[in-house]
């Protein structure tokens, strides 16, 4: 994104080299792609477009938006929400931030953007309030401040303006009647006056709104048109609000041309955008994207962050990586608009990544040898992730936390955390696990998600939200945030609800801990298996449809068996597993078997709780169960192998503990699997070059936070 030499991609679009004011060989010259970084929450858009603008601030104009913030949920107190929308409040945020001076070079002015939103707000000048017509009257024309003038001057010129402007509403009646058309004929005259080149400039502006759809040359009708439009609502208002986006670019445009010294600006300004998903994102793309298309072209290098894979505004939008972008793009745009955008989707941290964040975030500190590694297993390269997870470790491993499970229950106190009143809600309890909870999870309904991110699928779900949930939310609620899920960028995976594995681990951790006595962990495990239970376990029937003796996922009856053994081993009882997976060892596909140890090891797991809090002290059960230490288990049933049936249990506890998100791989442990799968394999007369690349892999897997390969 920010290379010099060669350029890469932001100085290739903005023709200005990062964190310097030297100029950069710029790409496409006549129209460049408006790019838009998408993916899941906690992959880095926000952090990219702050990068952008930390590069650019102060060397050209800048304007950044979230389009979540509140001032975008809502018009002001007192402001009608007929003359109101989120697209109109994003433009006068932006205005006024490219409007600062940059380097060399002046202030920009905004005066068609100024005369079409004070058409637009006239529509609601209609009541007694005169103070807030006057600031909103105010805000605008500063809009028109070229910072040429001292700045009493300006402020006497924006108050006789704002005076003639509101003069409709002290009138007789007072505060009553219409008052567009006499405010839209006070803006012209005043825009018209004056022989100074600010006043030149004003009325160039007032006359582009002659050009506006069936204004017929008169500046004042499209001004009419423009105000009724809007208010209208509904493609009305977005045609209004497409022209006001136009008359914002070809400010913009101005500022960019003529022969004063301020006009050779460059570089191009520099808009980014966050949380684009959202109005007025998708408003303010819609309408750049339009204009382009239409041939209408503009100066500025736009930047979007969009939640989520894409959105149906940009379906014909070209695709392409970061990597792939690093040096140079043969990109053309379409027949379409949307073909005009660029879609980047951000990609997580490699697995080398995730280690040096977390050793460069604890330099100086003694970090466990397997921390990083369990670190990338547990965040999959989730940047937000990955980031707050170093955090705690810088914060908590100096007092005793070692393990992902313990760094994630600590109490985090974020970097960016400024208010004294922030810092000591979360040092007062803010476990690091449930600030990554409230940046990774939709608004709203994170406790229902908490809940069916037990499920595997719609009917799971539906069956927890019966049993465990209100009566209200019921499978119109799971296909909502089936659905919201999906907007948000979360993967679709067979076999879990949550797809993202990181994502469902949290969900898990914040279930066990919402109750003293984990009561809703419990309940929501025993009502899957209850539902699970009426396919009963037979290893040994015949093979069904699906092809599972040929390797091949198990068909429906097995994959229940399989999520019912799951969820008990969940709840503390491995047996069912432990027998399961020895009677199926000598009949099914080892590649089969294989995967169905590793599902069933991946049910979750807590250790006892102790007095200093989660995990503390307390050594892992499971440690002791797979190197076969006396006394970690029931004696096998009468007439199984007995052999066969120990060696399957340590196995099955040892990928356990190798395998979980919130626990140190422990070395003994993983070269154990080694030995017990070689052993195994000695038991196959055929099909064992699956046990014995395992034997191979899998404790190297193990310790560097890989997934176990099942090749």
């Amino acid at each position: 994104m920010f290379d010099t030499e060669p350029p890469g991609l932001a100085p290739r679009l903005v023709g200005l080299r990062p964190f310097q004011h030297g100029h950069s060989p710029g790409e496409h010259p006549k129209e460049i792609p408006f790019v838009v970084f998408a993916g899941a929450r906690g992959l880095g858009k926000s952090a990219v477009l702050a990068e952008l603008r930390a590069a650019y601030e102060g060397r050209t104009p800048l304007a950044l938006i979230d389009c979540e913030a509140d001032r975008f949920a809502g018009p002001p107190a007192g402001r009608p929400h007929e003359v109101w929308s989120p697209v109109a409040q994003a433009l006068v945020t932006i205005a006024e931030q490219l409007a600062e001076p940059v380097a060399d070079a002046g202030r920009i002015p905004f005066p068609r953007l100024a005369a079409g939103l004070l058409a637009v707000a006239a529509g609601g000048w209609n009541d007694r309030d005169v103070p807030r017509v006057r600031r909103e009257a105010e805000r605008i024309l500063l809009l028109n401040d070229t910072g040429s003038w001292v700045g009493g001057h300006t402020s006497r010129w924006v108050g006789r303006v704002t005076a003639r402007l509101t003069d409709p509403l002290t009138g007789p009646p007072p505060g009553t009647g219409p008052v567009v058309e006499p405010v839209v004929e006070a803006a012209l005259e005043t825009f018209s006056e004056g022989v100074s080149p600010t006043h030149r400039r004003l009325r160039k502006a007032a006359a582009w709104y002659r050009d506006h759809p069936n204004a017929d040359g008169s500046p004042k009708l499209g001004l009419l048109l423009l105000s009724g439009h809007f208010r209208a609502g509904g493609d009305a208002r977005t045609h209004a609000e497409g022209h006001l986006v136009r008359a914002l670019l070809a400010d913009l445009d101005d500022a960019y041309g003529g022969s004063l010294p301020r006009g050779h600006r460059p570089g191009r300004p520099v808009v980014l955008i966050d949380n684009a998903q959202t109005t007025p994102g998708i408003g303010l793309i819609g309408a750049v994207l339009r204009d382009r298309a239409d041939g209408i072209a503009d100066r500025v290098a736009f930047f979007a962050g969009l939640r989520g894979h894409g959105h149906p505004a940009l379906r014909n939008a070209a695709r392409s990586t970061l990597c792939e972008l690093a040096r140079t793009r043969d990109w053309k745009p379409g027949g379409t608009a949307s073909s005009r955008a660029l879609l980047v989707p951000l990609s997580p941290l490699s697995p080398d990544d995730t280690p040096r964040v977390v050793e460069t975030a604890c330099r100086g500190l003694a970090v466990p040898s397997r921390l990083p590694g369990a670190a990338h297993r547990l965040t999959g390269g989730s940047p937000l992730g990955t980031t707050l997870f170093a955090e705690s470790a810088r914060q908590n491993l100096p007092r005793g936390a070692g393990t992902p499970g313990e760094l994630l229950t600590a109490d985090l106190v974020p970097q960016e955390a400024h208010g004294a009143h922030e810092q000591r809600e979360a040092r007062d309890g803010r476990p690091a696990y449930r600030e990554l909870l409230d940046r990774l999870t939709p608004d709203g309904r994170q406790d229902e998600l908490a809940l069916l991110a037990v499920a595997h699928d719609r009917e799971s779900a539906c069956a927890l939200a019966a049993a465990r949930l209100p009566g209200d939310f019921g499978a119109v609620g799971v296909l909502a945030l089936e659905a919201r899920l999906a907007e948000e960028g979360v993967p679709s995976v067979p076999g879990q609800f949550v797809g993202d594995p990181f994502l469902r681990a949290l969900l898990l951790l914040g279930l066990h801990r919402g109750d003293p006595d984990h009561g809703t962990w419990k309940a929501a495990h025993r009502t899957l298996v209850a539902h699970y239970t009426d396919i009963p376990a037979t290893p040994d029937g015949p093979k069904d449809s699906s092809g599972h003796g040929q390797g091949r996922d198990p068909g429906p009856e097995e994959q229940r068996t399989l999520y019912r053994l799951h969820h008990e081993l969940a709840l503390g009882a491995a047996e069912p597993a432990v027998t399961y997976l020895r009677d199926a060892f000598p009949r099914h596909d080892t590649k089969a078997w294989l995967r169905a140890l590793v599902f069933l090891a991946s049910a979750p797991y807590h250790l006892a709780p102790v007095p200093d809090g989660y995990g503390g002290t307390a050594s892992d059960a499971r440690t002791r169960v797979a190197l076969g230490r006396v006394g970690t288990g029931p004696p096998p049933p009468q007439g199984a192998d007995t052999a066969l049936h120990l060696r399957i249990r340590r196995l099955l506890y040892g990928v356990w503990q190798v395998t979980d998100p919130l626990a140190l791989p422990d070395p003994v442990v993983a070269e154990r699997l080694r030995s017990e799968l070689e052993h195994l394999s000695r038991l196959r007369p055929t099909d064992v070059e699956p046990l014995l690349r395992a034997s191979l892999h899998w404790p190297e897997d193990a310790l560097s936070g890989r997934p176990l390969r099942l090749g």
